[in-house]
C-alpha cells in the first residue's frame, strides 16, 4: 500500500493565488518541454478523481491530481528536469545585480529573457559576478558562472569591472550581453562595455551596434524597448541588452549546471591597455549609514509593518530601530491616525518589494496583499492563525505582536526603557504634506 506524502508548505503555496510561490507549485507537472523544444503532455495525468469516485478530465491541466488508485503517489512540487551542456555553440552573458548578495526578481527575469534568446541553440547562459558563494544559479538556468570577485567584491569600482568584463569577451565573444537597466549598477556598466566594444569595433573596421536599453519584452527575434507611455521601439537583437524588470517570466520547469569556468588572461597591446590604465577618477569611501525612514518605501529591503493587532506604538517604533528597518502600516492603522499616510502600504497605498518584510498585527486584506505581491520573505506575526496574512506567509508566529516585539529587542540587547516621542510621526506627517 502506497502513502502519499505531501509538503505541507507546498500544498498551502498551490492552494493561495495571493502567495508568492503560487506558480511555482501550481505550475503543472503533467506537461514538460523536451529538449527539441517541443511540448510533451501526459495524457494519464489529466483527469482527476471526483468526491463521487468518478474520474473528471479537464485539459487545461487546472486540476490535474494523480489518482488514490492509481499506485504511487508524488508530491506537489514539480520536479525539474536537468539540462547539461557539455559543448556550447556559444554564450550569452548575464551580469546579475544580486541586491544583499543573492538573486532577487530582476535578476531572475534577466535569466528568463536569456533563456528565450537561447530557445532552440546550445547556446550557454553564462552568468557574470562580482561576488562570492550566491546560490541559486542552478534554478535559475545558469548553464555556466564566471566569478569576478577577487579584487573587486566590495569594492564600487565601475572601470575595474568594465577591465575584467572585457576580458571576459575577448576569452568568450559571446552572442549577447545582459544587463538590469538599473543605475548606478547594470545601465551604468552595461552602457560603459557598449561604448568600450563600439569603440573597439571602430578601430577595427566593423562597429557594434548600440545597446537596447529598457527592453521590456522579446517576441519574434526582436526586442521591445520602452520609449515612453504609449511609445515602444522594435528593434533587432543586438549584442547588449539593458532590461527592465519583469521583462520576462522567470524559469521554473529546469535545472541547469551552473559550471564554473576560470577566467583566463588574455595578452593586450599598449594601445588596448593605455586607457584601462588611466585613474577613472572614482573614490570608494565605503557604504554610509543611512536612516532606514529615509529610505523610499517602494526601495527599503526590510520594512516592519504595523496593523490594528498593535496597541504599543511607542514599542513598535523602537523595534523598528533595533532593528534597522523602515517603518509601513496597514490602511486601518493609518486611518486610525497611528500611521503617517505616507507610511501605507497596499494596492491604495505603497507597492513594496522588500527581501524581508514583516507584518505584525495585520490581518491581510486583498488590497494589502496585492502590494507585498513582490517581496521575497513575508513573516507574519498574528493571535489569529486564520487570517489571510498567516495564508500568505512564508514564516506565521501566532503570538501577541506587542509582546513578541518586546521581546525581540530585549534579546538583543536593547529593552526600550524611555518613552520615544510621542508626536514623532506627526512630524514625518506635516514633512510629507508640505512636500
Amino acid at each position: 500500500m502506497s502513502v502519499r506524502r505531501l509538503d505541507p508548505h507546498a500544498e498551502r503555496a498551490r492552494r493561495n493565488r495571493l502567495h508568492a510561490r503560487h506558480l511555482e507549485f501550481a505550475r503543472p507537472a503533467w506537461r514538460w518541454t523536451s529538449v527539441d523544444g517541443v511540448t510533451r503532455i501526459n495524457p494519464h495525468a489529466l483527469g482527476a478523481i471526483g468526491p463521487n469516485g468518478i474520474k473528471r478530465i479537464d485539459r487545461s491541466g487546472a486540476s490535474v491530481e494523480t489518482s488514490a488508485a492509481g499506485g504511487p503517489q508524488t508530491s506537489a512540487e514539480p520536479v525539474r528536469r536537468r539540462i547539461t551542456i557539455d559543448d556550447p555553440a556559444g554564450y550569452i552573458l548575464v551580469v546579475p545585480e544580486l541586491p544583499e548578495g543573492r538573486l532577487g526578481d530582476h535578476d531572475r527575469d534577466l535569466f528568463g529573457l536569456a533563456r528565450q534568446l537561447a530557445d532552440g541553440t546550445d547556446l550557454a547562459v553564462t552568468a557574470v559576478t562580482f561576488r562570492s558563494d550566491v546560490d541559486g544559479f542552478e534554478e535559475a538556468v545558469a548553464d555556466r558562472i564566471m566569478d569576478l570577485s577577487e579584487d573587486i567584491e566590495g569594492r564600487y569600482d565601475p572601470e575595474s569591472r568594465l577591465a575584467a568584463l572585457v576580458e571576459v569577451e575577448d576569452m568568450l565573444a559571446p552572442r549577447h550581453w545582459i544587463f538590469a537597466d538599473s543605475l548606478p549598477d547594470g545601465g551604468d556598466l552595461g552602457r560603459r562595455l557598449s561604448a568600450r566594444l563600439s569603440s573597439r569595433g571602430e578601430s577595427r573596421g566593423a562597429e557594434d551596434p548600440p545597446p537596447a536599453t529598457r527592453v521590456w519584452q522579446f517576441a519574434d527575434g526582436k526586442t521591445r524597448s520602452r520609449a515612453g507611455d504609449r511609445l515602444d521601439i522594435l528593434r533587432d537583437v543586438p549584442r547588449v541588452l539593458l532590461a527592465l524588470p519583469e521583462c520576462a517570466e522567470p524559469v521554473s520547469e529546469t535545472r541547469h549546471e551552473a559550471r564554473t569556468i576560470v577566467l583566463e588572461p588574455v595578452a593586450r597591446t599598449s594601445e588596448e591597455t593605455g586607457d584601462e590604465n588611466r585613474p577613472s577618477g572614482v573614490i570608494d569611501r565605503g557604504r554610509v549609514t543611512v536612516d532606514p525612514q529615509q529610505i523610499p518605501l517602494a526601495q527599503a529591503p526590510f520594512i516592519l509593518s504595523a496593523g490594528r493587532g498593535v496597541s504599543d506604538w511607542e514599542g513598535y517604533h523602537h523595534a523598528a530601530r533595533v532593528l534597522g528597518a523602515s517603518e509601513g502600516a496597514s490602511r486601518v492603522a493609518v486611518d486610525d491616525g497611528n500611521m503617517p499616510r505616507a507610511r501605507q502600504v497596499g494596492a491604495t497605498g505603497t507597492f513594496v518589494s522588500a527581501s524581508c518584510y514583516i507584518a505584525v498585527g495585520i490581518s491581510g486584506a486583498v488590497q494589502h496583499l496585492q502590494g507585498i505581491a513582490r517581496c521575497q520573505r513575508v513573516i507574519a506575526i498574528n493571535s489569529d492563525p486564520s487570517c489571510d496574512m498567516v495564508k500568505r506567509a512564508d514564516l506565521a508566529i501566532i503570538a501577541d505582536g506587542d509582546a513578541l516585539l518586546a521581546a525581540v529587542c530585549e534579546r538583543l540587547g536593547q529593552p526600550r526603557i524611555a518613552s520615544a516621542p510621542a508626536d514623532q510621526w506627526h512630524a514625518e506627517e506635516s514633512r510629507h504634506v508640505a512636500a
